[in-house]
């Protein structure tokens, strides 16, 4: 334990002065991107495809993270819910049902909102404040006086994450918001900002640093004069994460929040300094008395613990320093429980390990070195994380409530929580929220879990009623949960899609499914036929299943069976699996004893050769290739980064893989750090391929045509320098040069382009933002968002079979459309003024328009007529006989916009023309054919042959309609 703890102090000064001799690009601005919104409009505007529909296909089992909660004080059954990434919900019958209401602004993340009940008015800041490798950027305040139904933007764009908002209880124009800052660069527009004219004009009333903004707020409420609030330094960069700081503290206002005093002094009890990290406060009163609680996540090492008088087992850091004379010596049992409590891999046994050491290929520092990555200084750095203090003076003196350690609660990343609640009716029972929540019932000396079996581990918002003991609500990373008993037992609240995707995938069954992986949530594969209900929970029968946990990443499906699956969880632990027998086997790659560990990105890349399903790709900073689907792997490149840099964030790593369709061997590679490499012969020889493109942005996917062999997609993503210009390109010869594309896309990062796998010039674009589509091979863009909400599209995939657009979102679960007429968009049809596309066939049921009880809704039959038209304007539709077409059997209008659109028809007839079928029928001796008027009062059409028929103008457009 001491040569960890110095070599771990010894550490962070070079963290730092690494950080500080980079280049640090500048950060968009604020204006800049609310200006980008307008693009985004005039993409929406112009587009041929803002017709083509989506539909949501869930999951919604396992939710996903939740931000804040408000609920009604005169009815907890109506509250709203702010999810990180996944836009504001309300309900108004105890989560049973949600309705989305911040779907289409400039941005979606939330970080804090605030309800005035009494005049319906809604506050959102936006910019989700845990710090996570997906915690978005906001634009600052939201306002709504409608209930959401419309929404004013009020300031503080350069807020980017907002940790409170505080309405005054008096004055509606009045309130004070948290600002924490810029995630990923320093900025001054930090600290407690307060407005007097409803948000016309702002006013910073505390201020620490440009790397510390304030993370929490509360106010007395019957003294609005008096606030208390938690300031929290933190730089977060692509490699490292410094969690705490000298600008972290408490401060406290008597004034309105015009002038603060700090209170965590070095005299207050409280802790002070560098190892200060995010602090979370709460605030009761009891008996005249005013209480205060606050929970920090202390970044302070732990003292050294004395060491026993006898060591039972062999530790990594007895051997930091250890000779190999003193190694020999040991112990061959201590050798290899010590090899077996680390996990070697089996090769290296004990008599392995000791021949290597006498022939001096391995020291015992190798031992060590071979276990420590990015990720061991993530989760083994030995802070004191948790701790709760509490104040009965109003913050001058502060006690720790507890004695021991709070284990297992914050661990080394207490920057993802920070949240503190307090029980109206009793002043001992407090709450924190971590990796599970826990209650105390005697003012945090003593502490339980009330994580239940159907709760998630990973808590951030904590409501509990002021008139109801014991009534709880509860928000996670899986949602929404609700208590009556004070964490006995929970209800989940699962209905909304806000499932938060990294990655989708799809197989080739007949009904095809979808797999995907999430944040926090795992890895689950489900039928694209998927619609929203409840009847799972009669039946015991989700329509989607999970097939990994953790945080679920990148999916590849061997097609060949639609079974063999190979995924896994973060940091490059991969798995291949069979869907159908449940067996599994882990197969991530590993380096050699004497080697520094591999580095894996957390979203670790995965793929199977489209020429031969038996080979197997992965990426760590190196490409792996696998003859045998995974049961051994070798290395077929040297170090494909820029080498690697010292920090707590596993980086420079590889972060997309993509070899050619059309040629074996033909693989490109892109790295987080900004690298794209080529090889043309299978691995054997490497070229760097990013001259002339931006420096040091994540490169999230490379994509080799199906078309052309040397043509190959590359988008960048400045996020981590809070850059948000789009950066996407094309080259023509296997990268040696570069044509930007997408000039025309807004300020949104890149996480994706893909090429269509039936038209050459259709690409698909995802953003931070939504989805974008490119007819002309990325030269010009247009949104596709009918029914898809503004949200972060990470993933794309076309199921060629089904001719369907699967789209997985970081916050809204997965999307997908039918793109059959989309992928015939070329240039014959693109001129036409009035296009037409083939119908499928339909099987005409005696049940349309029927029911089988008088209560009971009839079953509405629906087609949709598909067409393309240059420009918007009247349509007139007409349903005639394929037989006689001077038959017309229904005929209506209505308004086209200009690209695709998608008519819908329920088969029905015109009243007055059912008498002229009724003798058609007749006349051509159709005997089992009938026509009845239907329980809903409408005639169907019957089965047979039909035109369906479009006229714009004077141009005529028919296609025929068969009914078996």
């Amino acid at each position: 334990m001491k040569q960890l703890f110095s070599l771990l102090l010894a550490i962070t000064p070079i963290y730092l002065f690494a950080q500080a001799s980079l280049p640090q690009p500048l950060a968009t601005s604020a204006n800049e991107r609310i200006a980008s919104f307008e693009q985004r409009q005039q993409l929406e505007a112009n587009s041929l495809v803002a017709g083509v529909p989506f539909r949501n296909v869930g999951p919604t089992v396992f939710s996903g993270r939740v931000a804040d909660l408000e609920v009604s004080p005169k009815d907890p059954t109506h509250f709203y819910v702010a999810y990180a990434s996944g836009g504001l919900w309300k309900t108004t019958n105890n989560g049973m049902k949600f309705e989305p209401l911040f779907d289409n602004e400039v941005v979606m993340t939330i970080g804090d909102i605030a309800v005035d009940w009494q005049r319906n008015t809604i506050w959102v800041g936006t910019g989700e404040v845990n710090s996570s490798r997906s915690s978005y950027a906001g634009v600052g305040m939201f306002k709504s006086e409608d209930g959401g139904k419309t929404w004013q933007h009020k300031g503080l764009g350069e807020s980017h994450h907002i940790g409170r908002v505080i309405l005054h209880p008096n004055d509606p124009n009045t309130l004070w918001v948290a600002v924490l800052g810029h995630l990923y660069s320093p900025n001054e527009e930090r600290g407690v900002y307060k407005t007097t004219d409803g948000g016309e004009n702002w006013k910073r009333v505390l201020y620490s640093n440009e790397n510390a903004g304030a993370i929490d707020l509360i106010l007395d409420e019957k003294n609005p004069d008096v606030l208390y609030a938690a300031t929290w330094e933190r730089t977060r960069r692509s490699w490292n994460f410094v969690e705490s700081g000298e600008g972290s503290g408490i401060y406290k206002s008597t004034d309105g929040g015009e002038n603060w005093t700090q209170i965590n002094t070095a005299k207050s009890g409280f802790p002070t300094g560098e190892g200060v990290g995010r602090i979370g406060l709460a605030r009761t009163v009891e008996s005249g008395n005013e209480i205060l609680y606050a929970i920090l996540d202390n970044y302070d090492r732990r003292p050294e613990e004395e060491e026993e008088d006898e060591q039972t087992e062999l530790e990594k850091d007895d051997l930091r320093e250890m000779s190999k004379a003193d190694f020999l010596k040991l112990e061959k049992e201590d050798i290899e429980k010590f090899l077996k409590n680390n996990r070697f891999p089996e090769k290296y046994d004990t008599d392995k390990v000791l021949n290597m050491m006498q022939l001096d290929q391995i020291t015992p520092l190798s031992l060590v070195e071979y276990l420590e990555d990015a990720n061991s200084l993530l989760f083994d750095t030995p802070v004191i994380g948790a701790e709760v203090y509490r104040s009965d003076n109003g913050g001058k003196t502060w006690t720790k409530t507890h004695e021991k350690y709070l284990d297992a609660v914050y661990n080394s990343y207490g920057y993802y929580f920070g949240q503190i609640r307090i029980a109206p009716d009793d002043a001992e029972k407090i709450y924190i929220m971590g990796v599970p929540v826990l209650r105390s019932d005697d003012g945090g000396e003593k502490w339980i879990s009330i994580n239940q079996e159907n709760v998630h581990s990973d808590h951030h918002a904590l409501w509990i009623n002021p008139n109801r003991s014991g009534h709880l609500i509860l928000g996670n990373d899986g949602g929404v949960n609700i208590s009556y008993d004070d964490g006995e037992t929970w209800n989940k609240c699962n209905t909304p899609p806000v499932g938060q995707f990294y990655a989708v995938a799809v197989d080739e069954a007949k009904n095809y499914n979808i797999y995907g992986g999430l944040q926090d949530n795992g890895v689950w594969m489900g039928a694209n036929t998927y619609k929203a209900s409840n009847a799972w929970q009669g039946s015991g029968q989700y329509p989607y299943k999970r097939i990994m946990g953790g945080d679920g990443m990148q999916v590849a499906v061997d097609t060949r069976d639609n079974a063999t699956v190979y995924t896994g969880f973060q940091f490059g632990n991969y798995f291949r699996l069979n869907t159908k027998t449940g067996a599994r086997k882990y197969i991530t790659p590993k380096h050699e004893l004497g080697e520094r560990p591999l580095r894996w990105n957390w979203q670790t890349p995965v793929k199977i050769s489209q020429h031969n399903q038996d080979i197997v790709y992965m990426a760590s900073n190196k490409l792996h290739r696998s003859f045998n689907q995974g049961e051994t792997f070798q290395e077929i490149s040297d170090d494909l980064t820029t080498g690697g840099r010292k920090g707590d964030v596993a980086f420079s790593t590889l972060s997309t893989i993509h070899e050619s369709p059309l040629k074996f061997g033909l693989i490109y590679t892109g790295s987080d750090d900004g690298l794209i490499h080529v090889t043309e012969d299978g691995g054997n020889s490497w070229e760097r391929i990013t001259d002339g493109l931006p420096k040091d942005r994540w490169v999230t996917r490379v994509y080799a045509s199906q078309y052309e062999e040397g043509r190959v997609y590359a988008s960048l993503n400045g996020y981590r320098w809070d850059d948000f210009n789009a950066y996407v390109y094309r080259s023509e010869d296997y990268g040696k040069t570069w044509k930007a594309i997408g000039k025309d896309l807004p300020l949104e990062p890149i996480n994706t382009v893909e090429e269509d796998p039936s038209n050459p010039n259709l690409l698909y674009v995802g953003t931070d933002h939504g989805l974008y589509i490119s007819l002309d091979r990325g030269d010009s863009f247009m949104l596709m968002n009918k029914d898809l909400p503004a949200v972060a599209v990470h993933d794309v995939v076309v199921q060629n079979q089904a001719k369907e657009l699967v789209v997985g979102t970081h916050g809204r679960s997965i999307y997908v459309a039918s793109v059959k007429e989309l992928q015939q968009l070329q240039e014959e049809i693109l001129e036409k003024e009035l296009h037409t596309f083939a119908l499928a066939e339909r099987r005409h049921s005696s049940r349309w328009g029927n029911s089988f009880a008088w209560w009971y809704e009839s079953d509405e039959p629906e087609m949709q007529i598909p067409f393309y038209t240059k420009a918007a304007g009247e349509i007139e539709f007409s349903i005639v006989s394929a037989k006689k077409p001077d038959t017309v059997l229904k005929k209506w209008t209505g308004k086209a916009m200009k690209g695709l659109n998608y008519e819908t028809y329920h088969f029905d007839l015109q009243q007055d023309k059912a008498e002229i079928v009724k003798k058609w029928l007749a006349e051509n001796e159709k005997e089992d054919v009938e026509l009845k008027e239907a329980d809903n009062g409408k005639y169907y059409l019957p089965k047979g042959e039909y035109l369906v028929k479009i006229q714009k103008g004077e141009v005529i457009e028919e296609q025929p309609l068969k009914l078996k």
